[in-house]
This record gives structure tokens, sequence and C-alpha cells, in this order.
């Protein structure tokens, strides 16, 4: 099968940019080699479109290198990268970790360093595979393609443990994947749990933003509670776990499982990963309730918004998202209820959520995912049809142009009794 793989890969291959084989040839005549490298590989053995294509030149040095491509821009800082025809190639190196954190490291470039040393500083075996770009020949030294045929992902070396960022990657690459991580590579993580506290909030967010990204966004946080480091940055997710609730209403178990489900639910409704985290989060209040009065959860529709902006506050979370995190926190129990609200009631309601951030439709699928415990198809919301009709049919323009001689209060409170109406009204014409 791997075989197989990598014939029909190879036609792929083939189809290099004429640009990238010139420069290639030039490469090749001053003594080096040009090697595709990283995710652009990977996602050649997966069959998907990749953005960016990487390179990595051996057997040439730095000055040679711009001695033949006079054109290239040079930028960084701990080593050079060169931006030639809009791609990006970088010279063969190797690494060593001189202190704590994702950038204490010292870069070693230099003409004798080969593909195989330099792919060995990678974090996982699936990024570890190279195609000479001239032979096509596939360097695969750590049995890359073989874990991309099982669904694996793999620590390449021990060099893993040198960069903290590694353990959000990997659970990133779970979720937008779908691999499961092997054991030993959960064990390096698990070592990590210290020096994840010295990576950025920028650097955590990037992280947990791609993996909302993916259509399993919950095996991010799966891989980390695996791990033990889940409670690192996401100690309010993390408090879910063994927070019971009312079996008869969550047959999936505690807060944390439903969360996690719930994350995934919306996800199948939504692209918009903001919505994404509100379905997350929409339950955070449920990890401070008293076990005393488990399994019910008093009020975690109102403590929740505080959680939501302690986990952004440590992980960098823009403020748009906090803002609608706390509506979801907020609304999402009124809305599930909606139904058995008085019409009093459920004006006022759809007249909070239509000016909030998160809305009528957002907060609709938030609901939707929050009822549907895994089988999305079995639960409609009528809040977010039943709103968006009234406010458009009883808007403050036309309660003036009716009542041209109220002002001020009279005018809300006007327009708020016409919206009761209006949905006693609605209610007898649909119950016929």
């Amino acid at each position: 099968m791997i075989k197989f793989i990598i014939r029909s890969k190879l036609k792929l291959v083939r189809k290099m940019d004429e640009k990238i084989i010139t420069i290639a040839k030039k490469i090749k005549n001053a003594g080096g080699n040009l090697y595709l490298v990283g995710g652009a590989v990977r996602d050649k053995f997966l069959e998907k479109e990749s953005t960016d294509e990487d390179f990595c030149v051996t057997g040439l040095s730095s000055r040679e290198f711009q001695t033949l491509f006079p054109e290239a821009k040079i930028r960084g800082k701990s080593f050079e990268v060169f931006d030639l025809e809009n791609k990006e190639f970088a010279l063969a190196r190797k690494e060593s970790k001189i202190g704590k954190g994702h950038k204490e490291f010292q870069i070693e470039t230099a003409k004798e360093i080969n593909i195989e040393q330099d792919l060995a500083r990678r974090d996982l075996t699936i990024n570890s595979i190279a195609i000479d770009v001239l032979t096509n020949k596939i360097i695969d030294p750590y049995h890359g393609i073989q874990d991309i045929e099982n669904k694996i992902l793999k620590a390449t070396s021990k060099s893993f443990r040198e960069d903290p960022l590694r353990v959000y990657r990997v659970a990133r690459f779970s979720a937008s994947l779908n691999f499961q991580v092997d054991k030993e590579t959960i064990k390096q993580i698990k070592l990590e749990k210290e020096e994840l506290k010295t990576l950025s909030k920028e650097r955590i967010f990037s992280e947990l933003n791609k993996a909302l990204e993916s259509s399993n966004p919950s095996l991010f946080f799966q891989v980390l509670k695996e791990a033990e480091v889940l409670d690192v940055h996401f100690k309010e997710i993390y408090d879910l776990i063994g927070s019971l609730q009312p079996e008869k209403y969550h047959p999936e178990g505690d807060s944390y499982n439903h969360s996690m489900i719930v994350l995934d639910d919306i996800s199948k409704l939504t692209t918009d990963t903001e919505i994404r985290f509100c379905g997350l989060v929409h339950d955070l209040g449920k990890g401070v309730t008293p076990k005393e009065q488990y399994p019910h959860h008093y009020d975690h529709d109102k403590t929740g918004g505080k959680l939501v902006e302690n986990l952004s506050e440590r992980i960098g979370i823009p403020k748009n998202w906090i803002k609608s995190g706390k509506e979801a926190c907020k609304y999402h129990m009124k809305g599930g209820i909606f139904e058995k609200m008085t019409p009093s009631k459920q004006a006022k309601f759809i007249e909070e959520v239509d000016k909030t951030r998160l809305g009528l439709e957002g907060l609709s699928l938030v609901v939707i995912a929050d009822k549907s415990r895994g089988n999305l198809g079995s639960v409609q919301t009528t809040f977010d049809k039943i709103g968006k009709e009234m406010l458009e049919e009883i808007s403050g323009k036309n309660i003036i142009k009716k009542y041209p001689k109220i002002k001020g209060k009279e005018i809300a409170e006007k327009l708020h009794q016409e919206r009761i109406e209006w949905l006693k009204n609605y209610y007898k014409i649909n119950k016929k």
C-alpha cells in the first residue's frame, strides 16, 4: 500500500513549477541540492492542496547561495531565509537548545549538513520527509509516509522536547488531520508541562485558532487532556472534567464531554471560528459548581462570563470573541427554553439578543449544538426565525409613524408592547 501511495504521489511531484526546476539545476551545477520539505510534502501524500512550499538547500553556504541568486530577499534573525519566486528557501541546519522556551536555540548552518540531519530537527515524522526536486527521490528516514498511512502522529526524535510550542502543534495537527498521537509522543508532551508556561499568548491562540478551523476541534483538547497538560493554559476547560450533569438530559457524561460534543457539532454548522469558540465556552460556568450541588448547575449561565474572561486573558483571545463567548454563556439557557416563555419574556429576550454581537442567528447555532447531543437535525430553534420576522414588522420607525405624538421612553415602551401583541397574534395564527 505504501509503495502504491509513493508511485501515485510522484505524478504530483513531477508537476513542480518550471521556475523551481531551473533554480534546482542552478544549485546542482554549483555543487548543491534542492529539496521540497515540510508541510508541502506531507500535503502531497495526503492529497491536499498546499498554500506554501518550503525548500531546503544543501551543499551551499549562505554566501554561495546569494551569489547564485542576488535577487533573493533575505529575512530572519536567528538564521537566514531567502524569498525567491514567492517561495521560501532555507539552508540545511541543525539546532541545539540553549535555554528555556520557544526561541532559545542555537542555529548551525553549514554546507556539510545533509538533508537527513536537517529533517532530524523537525517536530513530527509526517513533517520530516523531503523530495529531491530534480530526481523526485523521496527521503523518509523516520518513516513519515507509513505514519501518514496509519494516521498517527509521532515525534521525529528526542529533540521534540526542545520546543514547547510543539505540544500545541501536535494537538492542532491531531484536530486538523484527524490523526491519533502515539503513546511515546504523549509521554514526551507530559514532560513539557512546565516549559509550556514560557509560551506567548500569541503563539497559543494561533494554534487554538487553527484547531478551531478544523472539522474535529475537540481532538485538540483531547490530546492535551490525555497528556495531562490541559490545565496549563485551558484551566476553565479542564475544570469541566468530572463536573456531573443530570443523566436524563446529558447521557454523554460530564460537562467536559458535553462541551467537546457541542464544539464538534457547532463546527458542522458553521466555519466561523468565533461562533465555534462560543460553543466551546458556553458551559464554562459548570466548572465552578460546588460538588454538593451536582448534578445541577444553578446559575452557570451567570458565572460563565467571568470564566470566559479568565481563559481569554491567559491565551490572548480577541476582544470580539470574548464578547460573543460571554453572550453565549448568558443566553444559551433561555434560548433553549424559548418556547416555554410568555410572549412578554420572548419579546424581551429577542430584543436583548438582537443587540448582541452573537445575534439571534449565532445564538441559534449554539443552542442547536447544545441540545443536539451529537444528533444534529434533531433540534430546531424558533427564536431566530420568529425574532427576525417580528423585528422587521415591528420596528422603531413603524412605531414613530404610527404614534407620531409619543417621544423618548414612550417609544421604547410602545415598541415593546406592540411586539408582545405581535407575538400573541403570531401564535394564534400559527395554531390554526
